[in-house]
C-alpha cells in the first residue's frame, strides 16, 4: 500500500525561516524533522501545571514534541493550526535521515530551545536540569508521522535511549502499523485520530488525497487490540469541529465499541494558527458542548470519563477498570524514568 503521494511528486523547498520564527527547530541533514517546545513544557518549567497527558503519567517538562514528517501530510484538515499549501501532500524530498540522526538532533534541539529557561528567575533550577534529560517523545507535532518510512526503527531508537513514545497517526498507513508489530516497535501510547464516521464525510472533512482513507483508518483501528496485547495503551482521538464533524455520536460510538481502545479522547477544535483563515471562531465548541457530546457517546460505549480538562478543552474516557489499572501501573513506571542523558 502506497502513501498516496507518489504520483506527480514535486520537490518543494521548505521556508526554514518561517518555521524558525514560529519556534520550530528543523533538524537533520534532509530537513524533514522538527522540534517545538509546547506551552505545557513552558508551564512546567515555570512551576505551572502539566498538560492533560498527565493522565497517562507524562511530565510535560520532560517531553519532546517532534515530527519526522514536517509539512508532509496526506490530509489538509481545515481545523489544523499548521500552515500548509498546495504541496502538503507531496514529498519535499525523497531522502530521509536515519532514526539515529533524528533522535540525536532532536534532543540537541530540545536542549537548545530550553537553554533560555536556565537564566529565568521563575525557573526551578533543579527541575530545569531534570528537563534537560527528556523522558518522553510525542510524535505529533506536524504532518503524518507514519509517512516516514522508518517509523518503526525511530520508535525503537527512542526507546533504546530510555524514553517513551506517544505516536499520533491519522490511520491512513496501516501497513506501517503492521510493520511496527512485525518489528516489535510498540509505542507506549498509540493514538489513532478519527475524523468522521463514514467514507463520504471522511474525504470531505479531511480534504484527503486518498480516496479510500476511511477504509484505511478502519484497517488501522482493527490493529488496536494487537497493540494492546503487546503492552501499548491504545486511544481513539476525536477532534470535533462544530458544523463539520461534531455530529453522529452514535456513529462514533459504534466505531469505539467495535475496536475497543483503552481510551477515547474528545478534543474540541481550538481556533488557533492558520485554521483561523479556514474556519470561523464559532466552529470551536465550548467545553459544555464538548461534554454533552462526550456524554452521548459514552452513554452508548459505557466508557467513563477520567480527565476533564477545560483549559485544553479535552475529555478522556476509559474503557474499563482493567484498562485504568494497567494505565496507572505504566504511569508509575514511566514517571520514574531517568531520561536521556547522552
Amino acid at each position: 500500500m502506497g502513501d498516496g503521494a507518489e504520483a506527480g511528486v514535486q520537490f518543494v523547498k521548505l521556508d526554514l525561516r518561517r518555521y524558525h520564527k514560529a519556534g520550530y527547530r528543523v533538524v537533520g541533514e534532509f530537513k524533514h524533522s522538527a522540534v517545538e517546545i509546547c506551552r505545557w513544557t513552558r508551564s512546567r518549567l515555570r512551576g505551572g501545571r502539566n498538560c492533560y497527558k498527565s493522565v497517562y503519567g507524562i511530565d510535560s517538562g520532560r517531553c519532546i514534541q517532534m515530527t519526522p514528517t514536517l509539512d508532509f501530510c496526506n490530509f489538509a484538515c481545515p481545523w489544523c493550526w499548521r500552515p500548509f499549501g498546495p504541496y502538503r501532500h507531496k514529498a519535499h524530498g525523497r531522502e530521509w535521515d536515519d532514526p539515529e540522526t533524528i533522535v540525536r538532533e532532536m534532543v540537541r534541539a530540545q536542549r537548545q530551545l530550553l537553554s533560555g529557561f536556565g537564566g529565568n528567575p521563575k525557573t526551578d533550577k533543579s527541575y530545569y536540569r531534570k528537563a534537560l534529560r527528556p523522558a518522553h517523545v510525542a510524535i505529533s507535532l506536524d504532518g503524518e508521522p507514519t509517512l516516514y518510512p522508518k517509523i518503526a526503527e525511530l520508535i525503537k531508537e527512542i526507546h533504546s535511549k530510555g524514553m517513551t513514545t506517544f505516536l499520533v497517526t491519522n490511520g491512513t498507513m496501516p501497513n506501517r502499523l503492521r510493520e511496527m508489530l512485525e518489528k516489535d516497535a510498540i509505542p507506549t501510547n498509540l493514538f489513532v485520530s478519527v475524523y468522521a464516521t463514514n467514507r463520504e464525510d471522511y474525504v470531505k472533512v479531511t480534504k484527503s488525497v486518498i480516496p479510500d482513507a476511511f477504509d484505511r483508518v478502519l484497517e488501522s483501528l482493527s490493529l488496536l487490540r494487537e497493540f494492546e496485547r503487546r503492552g501499548c495503551r491504545t486511544v481513539i482521538r476525536l477532534t470535533l469541529v462544530k458544523g463539520l464533524n461534531m455530529k453522529d455520536p452514535e456513529g462514533y460510538a459504534e466505531l469505539i465499541k467495535r475496536y475497543q481502545p483503552n481510551f477515547t479522547e474528545f478534543k474540541g477544535y481550538a481556533w488557533l494558527g492558520e485554521s483561523r483563515q479556514r474556519l470561523t471562531q464559532d466552529a470551536s465548541p465550548t467545553f459544555e458542548e464538548l461534554r454533552e457530546f462526550e456524554q452521548r457517546v459514552d452513554a452508548i460505549t459505557e466508557y467513563k470519563p477520567v480527565m476533564l480538562d477545560k483549559v485544553s478543552n479535552i475529555i478522556v474516557s476509559v474503557r474499563d477498570r482493567e484498562s485504568w489499572r494497567r494505565n496507572l501501573e505504566v504511569a508509575a513506571v514511566i514517571s520514574k524514568l531517568p531520561g536521556y542523558s547522552g
